[in-house]
């Protein structure tokens, strides 16, 4: 694994926090030779987590980037299927209460792949369905990720 995202996953790991990886981590853990600046999990939105979510962070330091006054999460924005960019003290993390057409944990955690890493068990968004996810987004930087995804899903199926 990346060392880049390790420090955010061994915390969240740490603090026992639900969540599923998706984004380019997700694909990075599985092998594609992609390039991504952030670590994007899905997490679960219920209260206890919540609130465990919240410890992680307050122990990071994160704040929501872009903004100049320094605001942190509440566990009252992050209970809500909304986007959360944070910049964190190992490095930066974005917190999705849902992605595509309102995938939240609860659809996304049954079918993830569970990587065996040195610090857990951690859950990943499978590479058919990430690809299934940008190409429902649409959006042009998903959308030129998908030959690389896509070959990377052959080259790991071949694999099998």
């Amino acid at each position: 694994m990346t060392p880049r995202y390790r420090p955010l996953l061994e915390a969240l790991l740490g603090g026992r926090v639900e969540f599923v990886v998706v984004g380019g981590v997700a694909a990075v853990l599985q092998g594609a030779p992609v390039v991504t600046f952030d670590l994007d999990v899905v997490h679960r939105r219920s209260e206890e987590n919540v609130g465990r979510l919240l410890g992680v962070l307050a122990s990071l330091g994160a704040t929501y980037r872009s903004d100049p006054r320094g605001l942190r999460p509440s566990a009252a924005g992050l209970l809500g299927a909304g986007h959360h960019l944070l910049s964190t003290d190992r490095g930066p993390l974005d917190l999705l209460g849902a992605i595509g057409d309102g995938l939240g944990f609860e659809e996304l955690f049954p079918g993830a792949l569970t990587l065996q890493l040195p610090d857990g068990a951690v859950p990943v968004l499978g590479l058919e369905r990430l690809i299934e996810v940008k190409e429902a987004l649409g959006r042009p930087k998903d959308l030129a990720s998908l030959p690389v995804l896509r070959a990377t899903f052959d080259e790991v199926s071949r694999r099998r």
